[in-house]
């Protein structure tokens, strides 16, 4: 056998191990995007099923605060009704930005600071938050080693061939970036 033809039977077969490689790295990065999508998804719905309590016990001290209350109702049915990850992205974006607002409330009201109901769910929101916070940052880190090598030459090479794209990062809202403001006018 020619040497040369052995050279292009060992490229062949390196071109061949490099492609399988590096296909199931993008295949396991991608589950790693997927696995930690589901678990902000976790968080976000953990927080999803505080809010009707949380709401109801503030209505009993914050009766005149209905604006305020019925935005969180409306974006946690905007969450809900949320049918791709960047829609769930978005509306997260917009019950966040109204439980800050609920919180600033609360703060006017000192019944309500002093109700144990309301002191124990207050906190489990607030621990909900930090993890869905933590998870985003895991989210978003995951997807950028996934997008990295979507991307990168020669990786992004068998991501087009075998049509891997790119993933959404969580990223936060300019609205979401600045503090709540609560006015008694």
């Amino acid at each position: 056998m020619p040497i040369w033809l052995i050279v292009v039977i060992v490229v062949i077969v390196l071109l061949i191990l490099w492609f399988i490689g590096t296909y199931n790295s993008l295949i396991s990065l991608r589950n790693k995007v997927k696995d930690q999508w589901a678990q902000v998804d976790v968080q976000l719905k953990r927080r999803f099923d505080l809010i009707p309590n949380l709401v109801e016990t503030v209505k009993g001290y914050a009766k005149h605060e209905k604006k305020a209350l019925e935005d969180v109702i409306k974006a946690r049915n905007s969450f809900q009704s949320a049918t791709t990850k960047e829609e769930e992205m978005e509306a997260s974006g917009e019950l966040t930005k109204c439980l800050s607002r609920l919180m600033v409330l609360s703060e006017s009201y000192p019944e309500l600071k002093a109700n144990d109901n309301f002191l124990s769910l207050q906190n489990d929101l607030k621990e909900t938050e930090d993890k869905i916070s933590m998870m985003r940052q895991f989210y978003n880190d995951t997807v950028m080693n996934y997008n990295n090598k979507v991307e990168t030459i020669p990786s992004n090479i068998v991501a087009n061939l075998c049509h891997f794209t790119k993933e959404a990062f969580f990223e936060v809202t300019e609205e979401e970036r600045t503090a709540p403001k609560v006015s008694f006018e």
